[in-house]
């Protein structure tokens, strides 16, 4: 499909995310086709239109080699759309990576450490992105405690990039989608 711009769109289901009751927000999973046009298959900005509403949001790994993107509630609110539905959605890479948000454990931890600094200074943006998505998967405080002091440590050293973390989830299968809640219920 193609919107009156001729940009690819697809059709997805906005989903209500299980573990969280009732969320204000919903997600759909992009089908592989769309998320084979991105860039990665890690977290990837980009640029969107839901039911022709324009938003810009970074989509996160699903562990299929495909992504998929929370839908907060003011976007569902101006696209007047609600869980259930289907939705018609575009989106295109941003030209170019913003700089990820630096979550305050890190923030403090390179603060405690110059030469951790002055190499995290020195990298991508998208190498910063993957340090930063490798803290923020760790699913428990204190695997995500270890993981910024092993992120000083290795940055400190001189590395530049997050080894032997796999962004999209597939191969370790330590990321996913959210499950969805039971629509029918």
């Amino acid at each position: 499909m193609t919107d009156a711009a001729g940009k690819p769109t697809f059709k997805a289901r906005l989903l209500g995310p299980a573990k969280v009751g009732k969320a204000s927000w919903a997600f759909l999973v992009l089908p592989k086709a769309a998320s084979d046009r991105l860039p990665r298959r890690g977290r990837t900005t980009v640029d969107g239109h839901l039911n022709g509403h324009a938003f810009q949001a970074t989509l996160e790994p699903d562990g299929q080699l495909s992504h998929w993107l929370k839908v907060d509630e003011a976007l569902r609110k101006v696209a007047g759309v609600q869980v259930g539905e289907t939705v018609t959605v575009r989106i295109d890479p941003v030209t170019q990576e913003p700089e990820p948000e630096l979550p305050s454990d890190l923030r403090d931890a390179l603060a405690a450490c110059p030469e951790a600094r002055t190499v995290w200074d020195g990298t991508t943006t998208l190498a910063r992105v993957d340090w930063i998505h490798w803290i923020e998967s760790a699913k428990q405080a204190k695997t995500r405690q270890k993981r910024v002091d092993e992120a000083c440590d290795k940055l400190g050293g001189g590395q530049r990039r997050v080894c032997c973390f796999d962004p999209s989830g597939f191969y370790s299968k330590g990321l996913s989608a959210p499950q969805a809640a039971d629509q029918d219920a």
